[in-house]
């Protein structure tokens, strides 16, 4: 199916079996390599990529690029507004098969949608149509966005309806594009739960404004495999990292985040069933610490042992 048609019809409903787990064989520790998927649970459409930011040699998008394939990635998101010639990555793709999937947004923590001023407000709009630009340019379907920031200065329901007023001046572009706006769950102290974050979707009665669920940021507070019960189909994009809650405790709240994927407090055998209830298919990107292609290689693996669960 074509990927943009897939983002449409994301609220169609799917009859999809509940896979069986594996509870044993997480091989936590030292073990490397894709773990064997058993052959009672289904093979899944989830299609494997990593941040641009995460490579860490190479000094061109071909060679970042090239890196990633290397690694055993199939994709990888990029930030826009950005510096890059844009014909420099479209060849990159081309010559190596990396798919650029998605862009983020790489303006909407300074240039908030929620913020008090008009102009700030503006700059972070045409942002976000910019993203969306490049996005349908390089071959992508979804635009990442942090949608608002709350804080002493700015309400939460400052937030809400300021945000939700700007999203909808980029609708038609997004439409006309084919891109979807994917909101992203983070700690902006906005949108805590996933019942809030499914209204906060639905309300804008688009197909075009959806989710981009991160696996890792709702550790902290909460269960991700509950969130993605109740966003469902809203989700059409995930973000894959860990987090240690005997780090946060010990260490302070962002060390939580310095842990190895499957090492940390995710249940992933539990986020993957969830995942096969709602029938998701798509990209998972990672979103931890890079470095070298050992370090990429490294990061694949554990992804590929994730999804074989």
């Amino acid at each position: 199916m074509d990927e943009n048609k897939l983002l449409v019809s994301r609220r169609a409903a799917m009859k999809v079996g509940a896979a069986t787990l594996a509870a044993a064989g997480l091989g936590l520790g030292s073990a490397t390599g894709a773990q064997t998927r058993p052959s009672h649970v289904r093979a899944r459409a989830i299609k494997k990529a990593a941040m641009i930011g995460m490579v860490g040699v190479g000094s061109t998008v071909l060679d970042k690029f090239k890196a990633l394939k290397d690694a055993g990635f199939e994709g990888v998101e990029m930030d826009s507004p950005h510096d890059l010639n844009s014909a420099d990555v479209l060849r990159a793709s081309e010559e190596t098969g990396i798919r650029v999937h998605g862009v983020v947004d790489s303006v909407h923590w300074n240039a908030p949608l929620s913020d008090p001023s008009a102009e700030v407000r503006a700059k972070g709009l045409a942002a976000l149509e910019t993203a969306l630009q490049d996005c349908k340019r390089w071959g992508g379907v979804s635009v990442l966005l942090v949608p608002a920031v709350v804080n002493k200065r700015v309400s939460y329901a400052e937030a809400y309806e300021r945000s939700q007023a700007e999203i909808r001046k980029a609708l038609p572009l997004a439409e006309k594009l084919g891109i979807t706006i994917a909101i992203e769950n983070v700690w902006n102290g906005f949108l805590l739960s996933p019942l809030e974050a499914a209204r906060y979707v639905d309300e804008f009665k688009s197909p075009w404004v959806a989710w981009h669920f991160d696996v890792g940021n709702v550790i902290n507070f909460g269960w991700p495999e509950q969130w993605i019960r109740t966003l469902g189909k809203r989700i059409v994009k995930l973000h894959i990292k860990e987090y240690s809650r005997k780090k946060r405790d010990e260490l302070g709240l962002w060390k939580g985040f310095d842990v190895e994927l499957t090492e940390g407090d995710c249940d992933w055998p539990s986020v993957m069933k969830a995942l096969d209830e709602v029938g998701y298919e798509g990209w998972a990107t990672a979103e931890v610490g890079g470095g070298d292609l050992k370090r990429l290689t490294f990061v694949s693996e554990r992804m590929d042992r994730i999804f074989a669960l």
